[in-house]
């Protein structure tokens, strides 16, 4: 008994160890089941993170296009070769997969739609170019999505995140708004302000785009380079970075040819004299300016008190006028019909007419 009490002591025992082995295979198993989908989680989490302090960079050379009628930031597969070997303290972000390779890194970053391979849209060198546009303005997807350093281009398909001052200024823009509409309202020294600056701001870009015209005119005729200053300054698709840019791009065109560079100097030479010959003297710009002092004045000085002023007096010569038309016109109904009784024969006049015709008989008589 007690040998089967201990073989079943020892066989439960057994059973239970047996037992406990299986449910610790099985709770093995699940965590096992269980660690690769929370592993890859965190590895999607790490390379969004990495992507973004790529994006954020500054050293990583970036532009905008329009990819199928949406506007993307990209950058060039070379450059981004270049950026990893200049910043490799940038892959500790990856943690184990830190010591992968740039390209092994970039096509993760395709597959996991961080990114998405592009092509220029126009793939044949225009006119006048000797190469095609280092950075297209128009791109497409590109068929195969693998990572290339040979003239390939790559979108960030992801949103950036927006720095909170941009939030901060986004709710500030209603309140600028409601300030200009405002402006009638201002004090005079206020309107003064406002309006010195504003002209201050548009001659100061007038001038900036007459200087850089100027320039790029006068080498491109004496030099025969294409030479822009502030090259971005009229761009739709460019940051505040670049719009401010002074370097000018390098010239991709031909050399253009002597027979069209002097005939354009002739041109140049026919316009400044035509314009010197009809330049206006001192008496017409003395009236002219004093026209715009005029309409400067009168914009300054409007206020809704005399917006108001100026309606009632407007109402007010309306009545006049209106009940002046109205005596006249009555006066010169009366003088016509008594002109008709004077001369007409037979005309039949009203009765307040006749008693006032009828004879008066004096007691004299």
């Amino acid at each position: 008994m007690k040998k089967t009490g201990g073989g079943g002591g020892g066989g439960s025992g057994t059973g239970g160890t047996s037992g406990d082995k299986k449910r610790g295979r099985r709770s093995y198993v699940d965590t096992a089941t269980d660690a690769p989908p929370r592993k890859q989680a965190a590895k999607k989490d790490i390379f969004q993170i990495f992507a973004e302090k790529v994006r954020d960079h500054k050293d990583l050379e970036s532009r905008w296009a329009i990819l199928q009628e949406t506007r993307v930031e990209y950058f060039r597969g070379k450059d981004f070769v270049k950026f990893l070997s200049n910043h490799p303290e940038l892959k500790d972000v990856l943690e184990s997969d830190k010591n992968l390779e740039t390209e092994d890194i970039a096509n993760i970053l395709l597959r996991k739609n961080l990114t998405v391979r592009c092509d220029r849209v126009v793939k044949t060198i225009r006119p006048g170019k000797r190469k095609l546009s280092t950075w297209p303005a128009h791109l497409e997807i590109f068929s195969d999505q693998v990572f290339s350093d040979n003239d390939a281009f790559f979108a960030w398909t992801f949103v950036k995140r927006q720095p909170l001052w941009q939030t901060l200024l986004s709710f500030s823009w209603p309140v600028v708004a409601l300030a200009i509409c405002l402006f009638p309202v201002y004090p005079h020294q206020v309107k003064l302000l406002i309006l010195y600056f504003c002209a201050g701001v548009l001659l100061l870009i007038f001038c900036l785009l007459l200087l850089r015209a100027f320039v790029f005119g006068a080498l491109w005729i004496v030099l025969g380079k294409r030479i822009w200053f502030f090259p971005n300054i009229l761009a739709e698709e460019a940051t505040l970075k670049e719009l401010f840019q002074f370097l000018p791009k390098k010239d991709e065109g031909e050399r253009p040819k002597w027979t069209a560079r002097l005939f354009f100097a002739l041109v140049s030479v026919l316009v400044i004299l035509l314009l010197r010959h009809h330049a206006p003297d001192e008496a017409a710009r003395a009236r002219y300016q004093k026209k715009v002092s005029n309409i400067i004045d009168d914009v300054l000085e409007w206020s809704p008190r005399l917006a108001l002023s100026a309606m009632m007096e407007k109402q007010t010569v309306l009545n006049t006028t209106a009940s002046g038309e109205n005596v006249t016109d009555a006066s010169n109904i009366s003088t016509q019909n008594i002109t008709q009784a004077n001369d007409g024969e037979g005309v039949i006049l009203p009765d307040q007419y006749e008693e006032e015709l009828e004879p008066v008989e004096h007691p004299d008589r």
